[in-house]
């Protein structure tokens, strides 16, 4: 159980304050009795995130401000960081689907990690806690049967764009740290694809697939495998690898359990949620119809390497290691899927 009361005078930045994950992390945070600094690219959805953590059941009071800032530019990052014992760096740029060149990606990724980092060191802060991805991990490899654990790195010759931007920004956080990191300690979470409670209309694009089997989109599953996570153990994950000492140097692969195919996804939806779920087709798509929607859809283009390849992971590490007890993958299904229907987001 964590003292809220020795954390009461510790202030802790959030990068990217409205989104999924960086939401979730600073209600847990706030409930932990840290004060919290939040980054913004505009100031007025600060609103927007006090709702959300409305929703999660707190009221913010003051314990939480907010400061503009952007990944794009080296503007006010010494003030953001100013007093900071912590930093989680959650922020990173959303995949595009449209881009003209990949850089559009890697560059602010990449870039923005670097103005993280060299702005925290400057200003003392203790330790920045870094959000990659299993994106960072997972492609580029020979078909294997073991678990993919934190040893492993993402070959970025063929990888698609935005899991080369994790890679690299990933890389070049850990370079910084070996080469100029100073004091500055480093820890870096690895989730697989996020699910759980949304909070509001800001979310991961891994709840899509929870959305579209809904709302009938999908006409059934490529037969895609994947791990998940709920949302609210990668928050926590956050926190333990903040505060504890072995954590210090580490990455951490956030999973909920061992990987699951698509239509398992399904199965969940239409086995736990009734007439909510009538419009779920719980049935394998053969390989062919997703080579022909990759011909007109950039988002599914970038799914048909991963078909029928297993996508195994391990959070053994975290569990060892931090003490990390996540909840299953089906409790963080249902919780996306319920909280999407209760908030009318569908």
């Amino acid at each position: 159980m964590m003292d809220t009361n020795s954390n009461t005078e510790k202030l802790v930045l959030v990068t990217g304050g409205t989104g999924f994950i960086a939401v979730h992390c600073i209600l847990q945070l706030l409930n932990a009795g840290y004060r919290v600094r939040a980054t913004l690219r505009d100031l007025n959805r600060g609103l927007v995130v006090r709702s959300m953590l409305c929703e999660g059941g707190i009221e913010v009071g003051e314990k939480l401000t907010f400061i503009r800032t952007d990944l794009s530019s080296d503007a006010h990052w010494d003030e953001a960081v100013k007093d900071c014992t912590y930093v989680l760096h959650v922020a990173s740029p959303t995949p595009k689907l449209n881009f003209k060149h990949e850089d559009e990606m890697i560059i602010p990724a990449r870039e923005g990690v670097l103005r993280v980092l060299r702005a925290s060191r400057d200003a003392g802060v203790k330790r920045v806690v870094l959000t990659s991805a299993i994106g960072a991990i997972v492609y580029g490899h020979p078909r294997q049967t073991v678990p993919y654990d934190e040893t492993v790195w993402t070959d970025t010759t063929d990888a698609p764009a935005y899991q080369k931007s994790k890679t690299l920004a990933e890389r070049a956080a850990w370079e910084f740290i070996e080469c100029e990191g100073g004091d500055l300690e480093l820890s870096v979470v690895n989730p697989a694809a996020v699910m759980g409670p949304v909070l509001g209309p800001d979310y991961s694009h891994s709840i899509y697939l929870v959305k579209n089997l809904l709302t009938g989109k999908m006409a059934g599953c490529p037969k895609i495998n994947s791990c998940f996570v709920d949302v609210r153990d990668v928050a926590d994950l956050h926190l333990r690898a903040m505060v504890n000492p072995k954590a210090n140097g580490e990455r951490f692969i956030a999973t909920g359990g061992e990987s699951i195919w698509l239509v398992e996804v399904a199965k969940i939806l239409k086995a736990n949620l009734g007439d909510k779920a009538g419009k779920v087709k719980a049935i394998q798509l053969p390989n062919i119809v997703l080579h022909i929607t990759a011909l007109k859809d950039p988002m599914v283009k970038s799914m048909v390497p991963l078909l029928g390849i297993p996508m195994n992971l391990t959070s053994a590490k975290a569990v060892a290691l931090l003490g990390w007890s996540p909840r299953s993958q089906k409790d963080a299904i249902l919780a996306a899927a319920e909280s999407l229907i209760r908030l009318n987001l569908l």
